[in-house]
């Protein structure tokens, strides 16, 4: 069963990409950083951190607390819009699963991101801080 919510959310970012005339997927040359690291502390338990790892033209795989899956970011100068695609489930423990799911939907809920050294930020419903992958 497709949720109501999640359609109007890509369709509204099918007309925002649609709007930007010079707006652009993820790209170097907008600036937009590729990898990331959920600036947080491991979950008891778990030896994993969430980490977006972003392609040139938008496309994002996600390694969350416990599931996985994929999405798709496009910035515009400062604006940012991420619809995320079907998450793996890994038999997840409630909690991991529980978190997973908030981030995803924090991360649906964001409009804007900034960037501060090799720190990123995207805001919306909640501020998520994110630290670039240097290595």
């Amino acid at each position: 069963m497709v949720c109501f919510k999640s359609v109007v959310r890509v369709a509204g970012a099918l007309i925002l990409l649609t709007c930007f005339s010079s707006g652009r997927s993820a790209s170097a040359e907008s600036g937009f950083p590729f990898g990331m690291t959920l600036d947080a502390t491991r979950q008891p338990g778990s030896k994993r951190v969430p980490d977006l790892d972003i392609g040139e033209n938008g496309e994002v795989v996600l390694e969350l607390w416990c599931k996985g899956g994929k999405g798709q970011f496009s910035v515009a100068g400062n604006t940012v819009i991420f619809v995320a695609g079907p998450m793996e489930d890994r038999a997840c423990p409630p909690a991991r699963a529980q978190l997973d799911d908030e981030l995803v939907a924090a991360l649906s809920e964001t409009t804007t991101w900034t960037r501060e050294g090799d720190v990123v930020s995207f805001i919306g419903s909640k501020t998520l801080r994110f630290r670039l992958n240097t290595n």
